[in-house]
């Protein structure tokens, strides 16, 4: 009689297949939610790179409370069906209605500062600076948290601030006072990060509704009080119509990836979206950064890296999720 575990039972055929499912089993659910989220992480930057090529593109002709308007108005009209179909008819129901309205409020800010400096500063330059809000959330995550900054923390937003010196540097590219209006954007998308971290009583499709609601129905209201174009073409309804469905896929992505994975686990690949932009930037306008650009860049790029992983490391909280205007 052979004793359970013995080396002939360990070897027999059947054991054997049952060993190698357990380990397939294993790997398979230990890269799970990464398979499941990640292609939704990539097709998110594309979205979203999709959609600032565009609005580079509209600005240039168009009043930029146009082009904004028609961004969140597109947002709405994909993402309402999306919560409705997700939270029922009472989709739209918050604990925290002041906390929703603020957030949403400084998403808006942030699409009007991204967007207005486009019109003067490329594509890709423009996309790294803005990943800086998640540097900019560190400092404001005391006052607007009550939590106390770690010195990786600290390290990887000095270390994105010599980024964005050697980007804005006289004689480059982004030297332009349009320069401004991009820290502003990564402020705003910093507060926007950090209140999000306030909801944890909402549902994900409930804070993706007051995304777009806020800046659909505060721009709405204003839109008869400023100057709109007399026509508008075939050729520009199409594009206006584009920048609003790219905002709302781009955003129902994003929130569906963080869904299935961690944000530590996702966050480093938000940073692809700076290859689409660059590749943007070069096929459609022409614009390709120089050495000590792409050096900045590099830099702000890898320390967001590097915290996200020291964050990993040490199972801390991010000091604030992905996010876009």
């Amino acid at each position: 009689m052979r004793t359970i575990g013995s080396r002939s039972d360990a070897n027999s055929p059947a054991v054997t297949r049952a060993s190698r499912g357990n380990r397939r089993e294993c790997r398979v659910s230990t890269d799970h939610p990464l398979r499941r989220a990640l292609p939704l992480i990539i097709l998110a930057g594309v979205f979203f790179s999709t959609l600032d090529a565009t609005a580079k593109y509209l600005v240039q002709d168009h009043t930029l409370f146009v082009v904004v308007w028609a961004r969140y108005l597109g947002q709405m009209v994909v993402v309402t069906p999306i919560a409705w179909h997700r939270g029922g008819n009472g989709f739209w129901r918050t604990r925290h209605l002041r906390m929703q309205l603020t957030r949403s409020l400084f998403l808006v800010l942030a699409t009007l500062c991204f967007f207005g400096a486009l019109r003067f500063v490329p594509l890709a330059e423009a996309t790294a600076i803005t990943f800086l809000a998640p540097m900019f959330a560190i400092a404001l995550a005391m006052p607007v948290l009550g939590e106390e900054p770690t010195r990786a923390r600290w390290t990887s937003a000095i270390a994105g601030f010599c980024g964005i010196v050697l980007l804005v540097r006289p004689g480059s590219a982004v030297f332009h006072p349009a320069a401004i209006l991009l820290v502003m954007a990564a402020i705003a998308n910093a507060m926007y990060q950090l209140l999000t971290r306030r909801l944890p009583d909402d549902a994900s499709h409930t804070t993706l509704f007051y995304s777009a609601l806020v800046g659909t129905l505060g721009l709405s209201v204003a839109l008869p009080f400023v100057e709109t174009p007399s026509g508008v073409t075939m050729h520009e309804a199409f594009f206006l119509i584009l920048l609003g469905f790219l905002a709302g896929l781009g955003h129902w992505c994003l929130t569906s990836a963080f869904l299935r994975a961690p944000a530590s686990l996702l966050a480093p690949f938000t940073y692809l979206h700076m290859i689409w932009a660059t590749i943007y930037g070069y096929v459609i306008f022409d614009q390709f950064p120089d050495a000590i650009s792409a050096l900045g860049m590099a830099v702000i790029i890898a320390s967001g890296i590097g915290l996200v992983w020291h964050e990993r490391k040490f199972s801390l909280p991010l000091g604030g999720g992905a996010g876009r205007g």
